[in-house]
């Protein structure tokens, strides 16, 4: 029988605020245990929370992004759970009056845009982060209260690829907007995944699992892989699909019952009593949309445009906002924008990848890059020269130009030199020279070589090759 697939996911982002959502504790990743943290945050008797402004506004500016409407009237609830992480035993968050309502995120299918739709968006407090060791467990509650936004999808993604191109371009829109660095090993973006599979042909959605807390999208890929097919198995064999949260363990790829799923009455959410409902003003918010960057699409198509890049060559750079800053930084002074796009898709990646680093942490700076790429296209250094240049920037940074006249890297141009250089490597290969003759054109390729390291790497490849083959012409 075959079964169409419906996925939906919450999508839970922490906010870049400097504190937390309700109390003024520090935000920062990777403190001792327990250091940063209050009496608000932990929930003693009496604590009182206060909103914190700047985690409305990015969440606000989220859904701008994906053209949510905006709500001028919002209130946060109180849900109720006991769980070790929970120190208050209750969350706040928001339950009917959400700040942003509907949106829509596009995603690529088979070369065709698909429209994913966005229930709502809402603001709430994370919770802490229960800590298992060998003969005992912990909870450390720095994380608690940190401003968590969630993202909820309507069912509209139907494979495990729709949701993960959901995730990157949510991603991608996320951090455009400078909220958050969605930094999955710090636990910044994490997600819960709803799957239900129904017969083809009935209009009714099939009963949903929940997957809690995947904490990557290659986590979300495999876990809705396993969880469609066990699903499909289930039915297939005769039984039923129970309504339950399942986690994922990456180590036996599979997926394992941990509760049954809790309906919106068990949480027994209430307006929170001790915060005020939050009214946005028309000029505020009209403030704060005036102040949206672009978008990653609309910025894609205006690069292409304004440097002439290739589709390809513009996704790439747009992948990431810090890369494309990058990119424009240094295409802005030169005046071969797709050569500094060679470079930023080659030997920065390369780079980046090798020591694991953000751009943000390089030390070739754009304008440096900028330089390099003029001195390759006036002829000062050749290519290979430039990328040994562009290493010695990535140790210890500077200016090209400087490093060329330090270490006497300038190209050699001279008529003269290069004929002397010429001449010796033909007397001392005269077996290339005699392939050459006898048709073997590819002969030219070993004679370049032994004339640029009789050079150190200095001689004009182009001259090399046109002196080469004038001399050895019948």
């Amino acid at each position: 029988m075959n079964y169409i697939v419906s996925i939906g996911l919450e999508v839970h982002v922490q906010l870049q605020t400097r504190s937390k959502m309700f109390c003024s504790c520090d935000t920062g990743y990777g403190a001792p245990p327990n250091t940063h943290v209050c009496p608000v945050c932990l929930g003693y008797p009496g604590a009182m929370p206060v909103m914190n402004k700047e985690a409305i506004r990015m969440t606000v500016l989220a859904g701008m992004m994906i053209d949510s409407e905006i709500s001028t009237y919002s209130k946060f609830d109180r849900k109720s759970y006991f769980y070790p992480d929970m120190p208050k035993n209750y969350q706040i968050t928001q339950y009917d009056k959400p700040f942003c309502v509907g949106g829509e995120v596009e995603i690529m299918v088979d070369d065709q845009p698909k429209i994913i739709g966005v229930t709502r968006i809402h603001l709430e407090e994370d919770v802490g982060k229960n800590m298992h060791f060998r003969g005992s467990s912990g909870v450390d509650f720095n994380r608690a209260g940190i401003p968590l936004m969630e993202i909820v999808s309507e069912p509209d993604m139907s494979s495990p690829q729709e949701a993960y191109d959901y995730l990157t371009a949510l991603r991608q829109i996320v951090t455009y907007t400078g909220i958050s660095e969605c930094n999955q090993e710090e636990g910044n973006m994490r997600c819960d995944v709803n799957c239900s599979i129904r017969p083809e042909g009935q209009e009714e959605l099939g009963t949903k699992t929940e997957l809690k807390n995947l904490n990557s999208f290659k986590a979300a890929f495999h876990a809705l892989e396993y969880e469609i097919a066990r699903q499909k198995d289930v039915l297939g064999a005769g039984g039923e699909i129970v309504q339950e949260t399942r986690r994922w363990d990456p180590d036996t790829c599979e997926t394992y019952s941990m509760r049954v799923k809790e309906k919106d009455h068990d949480y027994r959410y209430f307006p929170e009593p001790d915060l005020m409902p939050v009214v946005l003003d028309t000029d505020l918010v009209a403030k704060w949309r005036s102040g949206l960057p672009e978008l990653p699409d609309m910025r894609k198509k205006r690069i292409v445009t304004e440097y002439g890049l290739p589709e390809y060559d513009a996704g790439v750079l747009v992948s990431e906002k810090a890369l494309v800053d990058y990119f424009e930084g240094a295409a802005k002074l030169s005046s071969n924008p797709k050569a500094i796009s060679n470079w930023v898709m080659t030997e920065v990646l390369r780079y980046l990848a090798e020591k694991e680093i953000a751009i943000t942490a390089l030390k070739v700076t754009p304008e440096a890059l900028s330089a390099l790429v003029a001195l390759v296209d006036d002829k000062t250094i050749n290519m290979t020269t430039a990328k040994d240049i562009f290493a010695t920037m990535c140790d210890k940074g500077g200016a090209p130009a400087d490093i060329v006249k330090d270490q006497g890297l300038a190209q050699v141009s001279d008529d003269g030199a290069i004929a002397a250089f010429v001449k010796q490597a033909m007397d001392e290969n005269p077996k290339s020279v005699a392939d050459y003759k006898s048709g073997n054109k590819a002969a030219v390729q070993f004679l370049v070589g032994q004339v640029m390291r009789m050079s150190k790497g200095k001689a004009n490849p182009q001259m090399v090759v046109g002196l080469l083959t004038d001399l050895m012409k019948d």
